[in-house]
């Protein structure tokens, strides 16, 4: 008696269609799974047995081989147990091959029946549709987050029993139906708003480029101006995630496990804040089977590092990668895994170990030696891909008393959003969608400067001693600045506020 069930497994985000081969012959009750499963696959033979049998259903006293195929690619998770299960009620003639044959099907069992939810639902949606099947089988949990794809029939079972019944038609049960206008139910909330930080006006200019270009940004400051305060409010200057960033954001915190209950999208971009103690692999990912870590949870969004030079420095030279190409690759010796890490990195530290290098008020008790220690755990490559630098003073007492309230958060994505539209716009047909995504063809192309503005340009970097590096990141931002205006060419007021945006390199 041999049975063939369809699911999926999932590689980094994506997923690809497993055939659930189950052979029932005669011979000694034996269970064997083959086609490189991990220990998560082997021990679903219990859970199977078990939530067969608690089920109602009569388990096989034969010998059971279940094959996952493609057998060169190394099966893990618990979602493989709804299919065996069906697999082997399909073998004893419980429900016929050609009624299960039509679903895509994924679950972890209970003993007792239950199906549980399982990570990756959304990818393994898209991978059925992508493979033209119509339907899929997930658990009840999950069919919110596999509807969004769209043209599945997406059914969420809650029992094993209630699984077979809608596969034999005996008591079938509704698709899952996706609004997606209920989806985005407060697309434009803002939780934290810029009006509520008095005072830092430049900073918040330097907030609004690195929104508008998508440009990394460096904070350096005392304790106690308001760099963290200001860094959770960025998210609510950038331009809210496209339909397309939703799906690809999910599908990461789906093969994380960080899906709220429900939840079909994350309709919001990410803000990740990782403590400095974070390790290698949390930052980065990593594990036997590599997972996402904070830069691919913050892709399409955020990543916010407090105290950037109490990081790690293995940890900070990680970033290099995902900051320079977009996406991390971890290799390991039985797989390799790409994750996409698209986000924007606002970091924050103090101008020396005390932290009062730069107050006025405050005395430093540092040496400059010790200054220069503690600057230099930010390496040179790890800088340069940080295109804004900001020093951010103590707030001034008449800011703080001063009653009238600063620009709102809404007021600074409009002109946020206007800029980013004149981006796409620029960029059709290129792979890139922001200036700070430039490379030296694009900038040659598209950052052309008149001749006040070149000569402003020859004066920074003879008077600064700025790098080629430092050179093309100025006409980045100036771009930015440009788009921000409304402007088709970088002027020289352009390129003077750009330039002011790279202290550390004027500090050398």
């Amino acid at each position: 008696m041999l049975a063939k069930i369809l699911t999926s497994a999932v590689v980094g985000i994506d997923a690809y269609v497993v055939e659930v081969e189950v052979d029932i012959s005669w011979g000694l009750p034996v269970f064997t799974t083959v086609g490189l499963p991990e220990i998560s696959v082997k021990e679903s033979k219990e859970r199977v047995k078990a939530a067969i049998h608690n089920s109602g259903y009569v388990f096989p006293d034969d010998r059971i081989t279940v094959n996952l195929a493609p057998a060169n690619v190394k099966k893990a998770g618990t979602g493989f147990d709804l299919p065996i299960a069906m697999g082997i009620l399909a073998a004893t003639g419980i429900v016929t091959e050609n009624d299960a044959g039509r679903f895509l099907m994924m679950g972890e069992l209970s003993l007792d029946g239950r199906i549980k939810p399982v990570n990756g639902s959304l990818s393994m949606s898209m991978a059925a549709k992508q493979s033209g099947y119509a339907s899929v089988l997930v658990p009840y949990e999950n069919r919110r987050e596999a509807s969004v794809v769209d043209g599945i029939s997406v059914v969420g079972v809650k029992t094993l029993a209630e699984a077979v019944d809608h596969v034999r038609g005996v008591n079938e049960i509704a698709p899952e139906r996706f609004d997606l206008i209920g989806a985005f139910p407060d697309l434009y909330r803002i939780e934290y708003d810029f009006s509520e930080v008095a005072g830092q006006e430049h900073v918040k200019r330097a907030m609004e480029v690195a929104a508008a270009g998508g440009h990394n940004l460096l904070m350096i400051g005392p304790p106690g101006s308001g760099k963290t305060m200001m860094a959770k409010r960025f998210s609510g200057i950038v331009p809210a995630m496209t339909f397309e960033e939703a799906i690809e954001t999910t599908k990461i915190f789906s093969v994380a496990g960080l899906l709220e209950k429900d939840q079909a999208l994350v309709t919001h971009r990410p803000f990740r804040s990782p403590h400095h103690t974070i390790s290698d692999a949390g930052m980065i990912g990593g594990g036997n089977m590599p997972r996402p870590g904070e830069v691919s949870l913050s892709h399409n969004g955020v990543l916010f590092l407090d105290e950037l030079a109490e990081f790690k420095r293995p940890v900070l030279e990680g970033l290099r990668q995902p900051l320079e190409d977009r996406q991390v690759t971890i290799s390991r010796a039985a797989t390799s895994i790409t994750y996409p890490s698209g986000f924007i990195l606002i970091s924050a530290m103090n101008p020396c170990p005390c932290g009062y290098a730069t107050d006025p008020k405050q005395s430093c008790k540092c040496s400059y030696h010790q200054i220069q220690l503690y600057r230099n755990k930010i390496s040179g490559p790890l800088l340069d891909r940080i295109d804004i630098h900001v020093e951010v003073p103590p707030v001034a007492y008449r800011d703080l008393r001063n009653a009238s309230a600063s620009e709102p958060s809404s007021a600074i994505r409009e002109r946020v959003t206007a800029a980013r539209k004149l981006q796409n716009k620029r960029f059709a047909g290129e792979k890139i969608h922001t200036n700070a995504q430039m490379q030296n063809r694009h900038i040659k192309k598209f950052c052309q400067v008149d001749d006040g503005s070149a000569h402003l340009l020859e004066a920074a970097v003879e008077k600064f001693g700025l790098s080629a590096r430092a050179y093309n990141r100025i006409l980045k931002i100036a771009r930015t600045i440009a788009d921000l205006a409304g402007d088709a060419g970088i002027n020289p007021e352009h390129i003077a506020e750009a330039v002011q945006y790279r202290s550390l390199d004027r500090n050398k």
